[in-house]
């Protein structure tokens, strides 16, 4: 399929917005013809959360200018992903498209995800040639994409990426779910297992600075593990059986000692040692469970996934 030839997708276009007043205008003037010519229906949902810039402002702009553009306002900052599944839940077509704000992602390399979805696939990650990004952010995704893999469960995630195409029914396998930690990738293989990741173009960052960090990345790779897989709690069982293994020899140890040669081991260092080495597993346990009980907690008190403000066009637009 060429870049000029027309699909028979209905495309949802869906992008999360944070503090990116100066890069939307060049955003929507690049999918406009892009997504003319490959649908004859479109949209395009800009889901504002929480940025700090006039980033509603613009994106209020360009719905009034273009009737394929719509804009969703979140009460606060919820992260990339719970703006996604909001901004998922309201696309109105039959395939969706996802994409960053910052025009790292080409809209001219939509076409590729397309024609890979006729091939039968469900899910079509676009991932870079050539990592744009510094050494930490790159290890950090790295890390993330380890806890994908064993959330997942599938060797498509070491290719994941915010560039991706799937068919809108697909959602309705997480129609239901209300957590206030998400993963869309994780979600999506609740719906199916027909994966694939191609390359496509990436281009580097125009305006601003990526709002991701190390950090960031980090805390978002443990929310996976501990909020979508059961791996830290089997982690944790290998480890106290190891130890005991472990604490097994050592008896063995100070036993035959005692026997062959009439002395015990001597020395304060190797008791705190082998303290040291019993006390940080329990810890270690016990914090992990402590991860999953946290996570327990806050589904129990129902925290909102999201909380929209408004939309361009509903009843309450027109007050302060």
């Amino acid at each position: 399929m060429n870049a000029g030839s027309k699909t028979t997708h209905y495309l949802s276009v869906v992008v999360p917005v944070y503090n990116s007043e100066s890069s939307l205008p060049d955003l929507i003037k690049r999918l406009g013809p892009t997504l003319a010519s490959l649908s004859s229906k479109y949209e395009v949902v800009l889901v504002n959360d929480g940025s700090r810039d006039q980033s509603w402002k613009v994106i209020q702009e360009l719905a009034r200018s273009n009737d394929w553009v719509r804009g969703i306002n979140l009460m606060r900052n919820y992260g990339q992903h719970n703006a996604l599944l909001c901004g998922i839940r309201s696309a109105k077509f039959s395939t969706l498209v996802t994409m960053d704000d910052d025009l790292q992602h080409p809209p001219e390399e939509i076409h590729k995800l397309l024609a890979k979805l006729d091939e039968g696939f469900e899910v079509v990650y676009g991932y870079p040639e050539e990592k744009q990004h510094g050494f930490l952010r790159n290890l950090a995704s790295m890390l993330t994409k380890l806890a994908l893999q064993k959330s997942m469960g599938a060797d498509t995630a070491r290719h994941i990426s915010a560039f991706r195409a799937f068919r809108t029914q697909a959602r309705e396998a997480f129609a239901s779910y209300h957590s206030p930690f998400i993963s869309i990738d994780v979600v999506l293989t609740w719906a199916t297992t027909r994966f694939v990741a191609i390359q496509v173009r990436h281009d580097p960052r125009q305006k601003g600075t990526s709002n991701y960090t190390f950090g960031m990345l980090f805390r978002h790779a443990m929310n996976m593990m501990t909020g979508f897989s059961t791996l830290p709690l089997q982690l944790a069982n290998l480890m106290g059986f190891l130890c005991t293994i472990f604490g097994g020899l050592v008896l063995v140890f100070v036993v035959v000692r005692y026997i062959f040669q009439g002395t015990t081991v001597a020395g304060f260092p190797f008791l705190a040692s082998i303290i040291s080495i019993f006390s940080g597993a329990q810890l270690l346990a016990l914090g992990i469970m402590g991860e999953y009980l946290a996570r327990m907690h806050f589904r129990m008190m129902e925290r909102p996934t999201y909380t929209v403000r408004r939309e361009p066009g509903s009843d309450d637009e027109a007050k302060p």
